[in-house]
């Protein structure tokens, strides 16, 4: 370039062609990103985050204008590359890549990854791949250098690297307690962009691989339980256990609350056993879970860690066992469940988005649940966990469920701006008791024998009469809405005539769903040299405890729950749901733990 244009150059910075130069290295993460957030897939900060780190990719050419045009070509075809896994996997599920797609394609063997591809490779993908090629080529077109003084290239390059990475780097290292924590910050800034969103990925995995495969090695080496016998005998039966996620059971008209939020549950009322003083010992899912689906309780919290679980029980007593699961497949948090997962002979891990807070709906278990009530297995154990009611909760229902609108039905606490999130709320409620009472249909449907059981990991508080600020789940200040679940117990008539169990007296027991180990086997007609009736909700042996909730290895914070206990409410009439065509809700609750 001829001197006095790069003088000319100097003098007045070409905003035109920065511009053309970020679009060129934006839209390798932006388009996907842009796509979700278009589809209301997931929040901004995805987007956000993408947009700013494109200008990491300014550095080079702002610092080697001379050579602009070739390192925009390699920087981009490397960034090309590494977004098609992320914009192909989005157009086929909907969904955004994460470590858990990629534990996904290592899980499966190459004769399943062909038949994915033959399956969803349909004939417009392979266009919109060109066609996002065909963009980045006529952008690469336009791109010309953008020349500054050495000096002011270098301060700008340096600035960039600072505010984009320096900066994060050093304050995700100043406020977390460890390194470890620090790196899982940084690698949440770094993972909606590209190559960072492979490269953080796969080391995701690989750390959350050996964290699972020491659990399931440890598992391994779990004496089996003594004495396990099925009083059955080995006769043919199907079991299901369905896991919800994040509901309170005070917000389901099945448990009296005024509003019409579960009334297909309310139809099939007179063939469920409904209990209806259950609680959570734990307000998350995982902790919950370490109890509910093991040993484990209050008093020996590590027992999930040393005894068998649920699903070793199952498979000892002969069960072919099957995991069907809508929650995230592989993250920090969900190492634990993944555990409990590939305990299971079968697993189909339908939610594979990078965040918990993503649009995804629980209808998607019906495929798989049939497909495991066909299989040709005489006797079956069947896991369903669901997504539920967990924040975001406009995230979790299709707009056709979108019927509560209004301040029908709402008690007078709430305010106008805590309304959308109230309502939303109801709404994810109404479409967890079509899921629960679909699942129910089609498990009667096969006239199975056996029963299928459906419980909450934990509740949720949202914007509650007696705490009217309160959202989410806190177990340092409880709520009892952070606490009540769900219980219930459909039984097939084939199950009821060769199990007659009398239920009377027992719906109002005082009951911790980390017994859930001993009520299943009492139900499933299991026993075992420490199988406790005592703790078997279901048992003439029961024996009433207080319900201890809170961290159980920190036992001086722990309380009992009738310190919490709602009160008892007098009956209110049902507020049918609104009718179809009501405004859309416009906004919904902040992200929450798990």
């Amino acid at each position: 370039m001829p001197s006095h244009v790069r003088d000319q150059g100097a003098r007045k910075l070409d905003w035109a062609g920065l511009g053309w130069l970020f679009l060129f290295f934006w839209c390798f993460s932006g388009l996907t990103q842009a796509l979700i957030l278009a589809t209301d897939t997931s929040g901004f900060t995805g987007f956000r985050q993408a947009f700013l780190l494109s200008g990491l990719w300014l550095i080079p050419v702002l610092l080697f204008p001379a050579r602009t045009r070739t390192l925009a070509a390699v920087i981009g075809v490397m960034l090309w590359l590494a977004s098609l896994p992320a914009l192909f996997y989005f157009l086929v599920y909907g969904q955004e890549f994460s470590q858990s797609v990629i534990f996904i394609m290592f899980e499966s063997n190459t004769a399943e990854a062909g038949e994915y591809l033959t399956q969803y490779m349909t004939w417009w993908i392979p266009l919109v791949l060109l066609a996002y090629a065909a963009v980045a080529w006529l952008i690469w077109r336009r791109l010309r250098p953008v020349y500054l003084p050495r000096g002011k290239a270098l301060a700008i390059s340096a600035a960039l690297l600072v505010a984009l990475l320096g900066y994060p780097v050093t304050k995700q290292m100043m406020v977390n307690d460890s390194f470890e924590q620090a790196m899982d910050g940084i690698d949440k800034r770094l993972e909606p962009a590209v190559p960072w969103q492979l490269a953080v990925g796969y080391r995701q995995y690989r750390q959350q691989l050996s964290n699972m495969q020491d659990l399931l090695e440890g598992n391994a080496r779990i004496a089996p339980l003594a004495n396990l016998h099925d009083i059955n005998g080995n006769q043919p039966s199907t079991l299901v256990l369905v896991i919800g996620e994040s509901t309170n059971r005070q917000r389901m008209s099945l448990y009296g609350y005024p509003r019409s939020t579960t009334p297909n549950l309310d139809k099939l009322r007179g063939e469920l056993q409904v209990f209806d003083n259950v609680v959570t010992p734990r307000p998350y899912t995982i902790e919950a879970l370490q109890q509910v689906l093991s040993f484990a309780d209050e008093g020996n919290p590590d027992a999930y860690l040393s005894k068998p679980s649920l699903l070793n029980m199952m498979k000892q007593a002969g069960y072919k066992t099957f995991w069907i699961t809508n929650q995230q497949t592989l993250t920090k948090r969900n190492t634990m469940l993944t555990t409990f997962s590939k305990q299971a002979d079968e697993q189909f891990y339908l939610n594979n988005n990078r965040n918990q807070n993503a649009r995804q709906y629980d209808d998607d278990v019906f495929e798989p649940f049939a497909k495991v009530l066909a299989d040709q297995a005489p006797r079956k154990f069947i896991v369903v966990h669901l997504l539920g009611t967990h924040m975001s909760y406009q995230y979790r229902y299709p707009p056709e469920y979108e019927r509560f609108t209004d301040r029908q039905g709402v008690p007078p606490n709430v305010t106008d701006d805590q309304l959308p999130t109230y309502n939303s709320y109801d709404n994810a409620v109404l479409f967890n008791d079509h899921v629960v009472s679909t699942l129910i249909e089609r498990f009667k449907a096969t006239d199975p024998n056996g029963f299928l059981l459906y419980l909450s990991d934990h509740g949720e508080a949202v914007f509650d009469p007696e705490h009217p600020q309160v959202l989410g789940r806190n177990e340092a200040a409880p709520t009892a809405p952070m606490y009540t679940i769900p219980f219930m117990v459909w039984t097939s008539p084939a199950w009821q005539q060769s199990h007659p169990r009398n239920f009377a007296g027992t719906f109002d027991r005082p009951f911790s769903s980390a017994g859930l180990v001993h009520t299943w086997a009492d139900l499933a007609g299991l026993r075992f040299d420490t199988l406790d009736p005592s703790r078997s909700l279901v048992s003439a042996d029961f024996k009433a405890r207080p319900l201890m909730i809170g961290n159980p290895y920190t036992l001086k914070t722990m309380i009992d729950f009738s310190l919490i206990k709602p009160k008892p409410k007098a009956a209110a009439k049902p507020v049918e749901v609104a009718k179809e065509g009501d405004q859309p809700l416009q906004s919904g609750p902040p992200s929450t733990r798990g």
